[in-house]
């Protein structure tokens, strides 16, 4: 119980009889228990119950009776005893530390600052075409309305996503909830479109900028949550603030400026509660190999750093607010032939319950938000076949987990179903090739089925298989291509349906408590039919061997 819950329920007890010798020997019954309870080991679950006393209103009688009652209960219970009052379980406090009120005008004028910013470094640092804005621009784009556009694959399935949460962390970090936030993403995503661009408005951005912004967003101010410290001061302060600013730039800039960013606090520094929501973290690195067109014996070796983060307790009932549960992996490619960032896979859970738990297996069902990304480019000294690239940029849909018991070195298995329906999506194209887009964009669904074993002290095995069926409609088949501005084509791609099966294998090896021999494999399967064009299937794969630290 907070100070002020004792002082209001001081307040009503005062109030309950009109200033009565009843009420305020209630009041002082009352206060009288709170500071002889303190010292009492029994304190915690005597205050536990008197807040849900108090939330329900007693009558200046009932308080007196009851605080007689529990106050004899606690001095005659000899100290070292057991404590045997009643618990009643309070619903767990925010685990945000949210030391400031809500600015939602200062979130919205940061999102048009960060569009303004944005525009005129690209108009007068670069020089783009694109960003010669003027009244006129905005009212043919307006007037034009949206289009899909032909940016490249990062541009359009990652980097839009990444400037949504930029947005969305601008409202984050001014005081605003989860679903307060998400229209922020939205308005300046709609702004962007409409008015920083000569170019028509894209629709694919706008949809993955406001859907895939707020996965990015949440879990990136998240993540931050863990590294900020206000009980650090000196070098491992800046060290901190420093790295919290570069995962969640807005955040860090909003810390900045309120003077968080050096204020020292003795308590309450932190802004994670490992005990609500624990955290796993793993690094891996080594070499991965990825084959050139399915071929054992032709292909490219290049390193590779992967990150693993799983958040939360997805079985804890008393935490259920949008992403108290997520997981991320990040998989980062470090030669120069092949994308920087060549997966993201990312899981976050926006609501749950349980639906069964017996007999020391758990399950829980709930609506989950995916982002998945994958991108490669075409293998050094091979063929110019891309090996594959699957985005699932804008997703959400039901799905189960269920946690087993263990039987003999079997000392943990779970499974995980999830079925999505896909919004915005992208698969390598054949044919289509406009501008800087060589993919089609689309919607559909998703299916993915994850199962993970454990075997105590040895190691562990994942089994993955995530199968993507992604639609694209509108098609460019009809249009005059010789005298259509590409600008104004307004085409997903080739019409057709691509179905795209991602099977993923992998086992860790423990050598130490922390560290393990992390091996893993990947298996593209591609299966593409076209309306106007010929049906192409085609697969590939890749190899990981690393080392993996788990902190």
């Amino acid at each position: 119980m907070k100070m002020s819950d004792i002082i209001i329920y001081t307040i009503y007890c005062r109030h309950s009889r009109t200033y009565s010798l009843s009420g305020w020997c209630g009041a002082f019954a009352v206060v009288l228990f709170l500071l002889i309870v303190l010292q009492h080991p029994c304190r915690a679950a005597a205050v536990d119950t008197l807040s849900t006393a108090s939330a329900s209103g007693p009558t200046a009688s009932e308080t007196d009776s009851m605080a007689a009652h529990y106050l004899r209960m606690v001095v005659d219970m000899p100290a070292d005893e057991e404590c045997s009052l009643p618990v009643v379980t309070m619903p767990l406090a925010d685990t945000e530390v949210n030391r400031s009120v809500k600015h939602p005008w200062i979130a919205a004028a940061e999102v048009v600052g960060i569009n303004a910013f944005v525009l005129a470094f690209d108009r007068f640092a670069l020089d783009a075409e694109f960003a010669k804005i003027s009244p006129r621009t905005v009212r043919h784009n307006i007037k034009t309305g949206f289009v899909w556009d032909n940016d490249q694959f990062s541009t359009n399935l990652f980097a839009h996503p990444y400037h949504g949460g930029l947005y969305f962390n601008a409202a984050r970090s001014n005081g605003m909830n989860f679903w307060e936030s998400v229209p922020y993403a939205f308005g300046g995503s709609l702004m962007w479109e409409t008015v920083c661009e000569t170019e028509p408005p894209a629709i694919n951005d706008l949809v993955a900028t406001t859907v895939g912004g707020v996965c990015l967003g949440e879990i990136t101010y998240r993540i931050s949550d863990l590294i900020y410290d206000d009980s650090k001061s000196g070098p491992a302060r800046f060290w901190r603030e420093l790295l919290g600013t570069v995962v969640c730039p807005m955040r860090g800039l909003n810390r900045i400026v309120s003077g968080e960013a050096w204020k020292v606090r003795h308590t309450g520094g932190k802004y994670h509660d490992y005990d609500r929501l624990p955290v796993g973290l793993a690094v891996s690195a080594g070499y991965r190999y990825l084959a050139d067109n399915n071929a054992l014996f032709r292909g490219e070796t290049n390193p590779y750093v992967n990150v693993g983060l799983s958040y939360g307790d997805p079985f804890d009932e008393s935490v259920n607010r949008p992403y108290d549960y997520f997981t991320a992996d990040v998989t980062l490619g470090l030669s120069s032939n092949q994308p920087i960032i060549s997966g993201i896979h990312l899981l976050g859970q926006l609501w749950s319950a349980p639906v069964y738990s017996s007999n020391g297996m758990q399950a829980e069902f709930g609506f989950f938000q995916h982002f998945n990304y994958y991108d490669s480019q075409p293998v050094k000294d091979g063929s110019s076949e891309v090996p594959f690239r699957i985005s699932e940029a804008a997703a959400v849909g039901p799905g189960i987990i269920y946690k087993f018991p263990g039987v003999g070195n079997l000392t943990r298995l779970e499974q995980r179903i999830f079925v999505s329906g896909i919004l915005l999506g992208g698969s390598l194209s054949d044919y289509y090739n406009v501008i800087d887009r060589d993919y089609n964009m689309g919607s559909g669904y998703s299916a993915k089925v994850h199962t993970m074993m454990e075997f105590g002290r040895y190691g562990r095995f994942f089994i993955n298989a995530d199968l993507y069926n992604i639609y694209t409609w509108k098609g460019y088949e009809d249009e005059d291509l010789a005298t259509t501005d590409p600008l104004y084509l307004n085409a997903q791609g080739d019409k057709g349906s691509a179905q795209l099966l991602v099977v993923n294998p992998r086992l860790q090896l423990s050598v130490s408590d922390r560290l393990c021999l992390d091996l893993s494999a990947s298996y593209y399967i591609r299966s593409t039919r076209y309306s106007y064009h010929d049906d192409v299937s085609a697969r590939t794969f890749t190899v990981r061997l690393g080392l993996a630290y788990k902190m």
